[in-house]
């Protein structure tokens, strides 16, 4: 199925962390270090935060304060009324690489993955763990032997469900009351866990790269696949039922608009540093899909 595909905002460096929010759909720059907000159409672009220290992921507690992770000091920033950041928590003590993306339950607690180990140098692989950071801000390691936990969604039934971009996998979790997480399986397989830690050879094996997603009222997934240049459509079990090349690399997406069926999508040539930092060539591009949005973010 082949899907118009519309550009709405330019010249961004990258883009990560989209969500729709208060009629708006917000995301992350990574290399300007800033958070923006726009209309859906990509017009009214406001700039809602600077982050010094690299803004990723983003998620609003119930009273309304805007989270947002600050990827290269670990720390979690909470917005207040003035528009002033706070630390939220500091998570520096639990990481082996740079904090990455989150989910917020209705409840005010944080989900949030990381790196696990120094990606921009070629590292090899270390599997991380999946924190949980409470309104109160205190920090508690919910998992762990997570290839890369990223991209989250909560399902309506309160499942958790962690893409795991080197993994071929997104991993789920029952979420307990109390915010402990049970019952991990496979929600979806795309291949088998890569036999070698070595990034380069890791990459050869991995199929899809589950980055940036949500969730769409028929229960299936929208997963940016970060080494393949779309964005795709998962039902439970690993099954693709459509995808959408926008014909560049993607790495996040988002169902919103007014009738949750606007496909938010982050776009840029590739997830190499220092080729973003110095160019202003991701963009967010939009199509319009069948199923609305639902879950959380």
């Amino acid at each position: 199925m082949s899907r118009e595909i519309s550009t709405i905002v330019t010249g961004m460096s990258y883009l990560e962390g989209p969500r729709w929010h208060d009629q708006r759909i917000w995301f992350s720059d990574f290399y300007t270090g800033r958070v923006y907000s726009a209309a859906e159409d990509g017009s009214d672009l406001r700039t809602e935060a600077e982050v010094p220290q690299q803004p990723s992921g983003l998620g609003w507690l119930p009273d309304g304060r805007l989270l947002i992770v600050s990827m290269r000091d670990g720390r979690l920033l909470r917005r207040e009324a003035d528009g002033t950041l706070a630390c939220h928590a500091d998570l520096s003590g639990y990481l082996g690489g740079h904090l990455n993306d989150m989910v917020v339950d209705a409840q005010g607690r944080v989900f949030v993955g990381e790196f696990g180990f120094d990606l921009m140098s070629g590292a090899d692989l270390t599997p991380a763990g999946l924190l949980r950071v409470d309104p109160d801000g205190t920090v508690t390691q919910v998992a762990e032997d997570l290839w890369f936990p990223n991209g989250s969604v909560i399902t309506e039934d309160g499942t958790l469900l962690v893409d795991e971009t080197f993994g071929n996998r997104v991993t789920a979790f029952d979420i307990a009351a109390d915010g402990t997480l049970a019952n991990r399986r496979t929600w979806a397989k795309f291949g088998e866990l890569p036999s070698d830690r070595e990034l380069g050879k890791m990459l050869g094996q991995v199929v899809v790269a589950p980055d940036g997603c949500c969730l769409d009222a028929d229960g299936a997934m929208w997963i940016a696949d970060g080494l393949n240049g779309r964005v795709i459509r998962v039902r439970q079990g690993g099954e693709i039922a459509e995808e959408i090349q926008p014909g560049t690399g993607v790495f996040a997406c988002m169902l919103g608009g007014a009738d949750g069926r606007t496909l938010f999508i982050c776009t840029a040539p590739d997830f190499q540093e220092e080729a973003r930092k110095n160019a202003r060539e991701a963009n967010l591009v939009a199509a319009r899909v069948d199923t609305p949005r639902a879950g959380l973010p």
